[in-house]
């Protein structure tokens, strides 16, 4: 854990999105429509629903230093992207337990690689003009090992995930014998797991606009991770690390802010702040120089994504996504569910904002390595968060309608509303199947965004 006291600084983010040439939102069909009713909205491409081609002169600035991406490069990208998002999506319902898992390569992030488990779907993947990998283990199959692994790890092995270029568990260890004794133990087969040696143990990055600095009312700096709402109530999300129910915080100017409402560490790293009368949240994440970074949405992105962070300690930095659903041990526990990425940070860049375009991805858990040697970080997610305390991201987007749960007329969809890959509503007459996890907003109704809702 990267832990900074009373001058502990925090992160922000600004970060990358997503999608893939030539991989058009088109493998979803419109819905037919019914006869003598008014025409059907325009229906968006993966791209335009996650904005990629507005990404803001800051971010694409970041990307080219971290990346090496020129600017047509880097707006290149974020489209391939969000295309391959959306196309790994679709792809992960149809074949079911035979998924293996998805990524994108290449500096453009112009491939889009699904891998598999059945010969008899590598057909159907290439139809997407993804390339096919044929592979012997499913992800829900290795995922399902590493929770057994979860269930017994200690700190000397301290971060577990599946790799699904390799199609293997790694356990990171950092005391030589530790990973073999873990797998041991558990009765888990040894030709599933790779062990490899941790550099350095991973630690939480101790330290309402994301990325601001915050002060806890016990000591120590955090950063503020993407504001919220609940209700009337305004508010910020961030680590569970930084503070526990009933701490109160202090803004950036050091004036009386808000207190925490809610706190989870170990196990997962989320927390909010519910602010006071005198604090606005604001859809945004402090960029370089104190730009402003506008916030979309919150359209979790694939591995090999590229995503973004700017923390008050050490700046804005670019990495990519490498393992969702990671589990760390740090000597406080252990927590689940992260995103491994290789962007990097160090003490003070804590409970911050992970960006991927104008997607929110995360708040900053914890990491190892420096920003002058390079590092891996890891994020809290930030949909499961808005989910466990009832929030509402706030965008840009305008009205952000209806409170979670909330009914709209028509169906059970609901703006405001936490949706993750797989869960089904009604809209219009007609079901839908969710292809990626989100916080619905207005405008993202299921029959405009196929890059996020299936008709069945």
């Amino acid at each position: 854990m990267l832990r900074r006291h009373a001058r502990a600084a925090c992160t922000a983010l600004a970060a990358a999105g997503m999608v893939l040439a030539g991989l058009q939102a088109g493998s979803a069909t419109a819905a037919p429509q019914a006869p003598d009713t008014a025409p059907a909205p325009a229906v968006g491409t993966a791209a335009q629903t996650l904005g990629a081609a507005s990404a803001q002169p800051e971010l694409l600035l970041a990307m080219g230093r971290d990346l090496g991406l020129t600017r047509a490069q880097a707006l290149d990208r974020l489209a391939n992207e969000a295309e391959a998002g959306a196309t790994a999506a679709r792809l992960r319902q149809d074949l079911g337990g035979a998924f293996a898992g998805a990524w994108v390569d290449g500096a453009e992030a112009g491939t889009l690689t699904v891998a598999t488990t059945r010969p008899s779907d590598t057909a159907a993947i290439r139809a997407t003009r993804a390339r096919a990998l044929l592979v012997p283990h499913g992800l829900t199959a290795l995922e399902r090992v590493k929770e057994t692994l979860d269930r017994a790890a200690t700190a000397e092995v301290p971060v577990r995930y599946v790799d699904v270029r390799a199609n293997v568990l790694v356990v990171e260890e950092t005391k030589a014998g530790a990973g073999a004794r873990l797998v041991r133990a558990t009765g888990v087969p040894r030709e599933l797991v790779r062990v490899v040696r941790a550099t350095a143990a991973p630690r939480p990055l101790y330290d309402i606009r994301g990325g601001d600095a915050y002060y806890m009312g016990g000591g120590g700096r955090c950063s503020v991770g993407f504001a919220v709402t609940r209700g009337t109530t305004q508010g910020f999300a961030t680590a569970g690390h930084c503070g526990r129910a009933g701490t109160t915080t202090s803004g950036f100017n050091q004036v009386a802010q808000g207190t925490f409402q809610g706190s989870v560490f170990p196990g997962n790293d989320m927390a909010w702040v519910a602010a006071n009368s005198s604090w606005t949240s604001t859809p945004y994440v402090k960029g370089s120089g104190g730009t402003n970074v506008q916030v979309t949405g919150s359209v979790l992105q694939p591995v090999g994504a590229s995503v973004c962070r700017s923390g008050s300690t050490t700046g804005w930095h670019c990495g990519t996504v490498q393992q969702h659903n990671t589990s760390v041990t740090y000597p406080e526990g252990t927590i689940t569910g992260v995103t491994r990425t290789t962007v990097c940070a160090e003490p003070g860049d804590s409970g911050g904002s992970y960006i991927s375009g104008s997607q929110a991805q995360g708040v900053t858990s914890g990491g190892s390595g420096t920003c002058a040697s390079g590092g891996t970080t890891f994020f809290q997610p930030l949909n499961p968060l808005l989910q466990n305390y009832g929030l509402t991201l706030r965008t840009t987007g305008g009205d952000p309608g209806p409170g979670p749960g909330e009914p709209q007329p028509g169906g059970t969809w609901a703006a405001g509303k936490v949706y993750a890959a797989g869960d089904t509503v009604t809209y219009g007459g007609a079901s839908y199947r969710c292809l990626q996890g989100h916080q619905a907003q207005t405008g993202w109704e299921p029959p405009n965004v196929p890059a996020l809702w299936r008709r069945l």
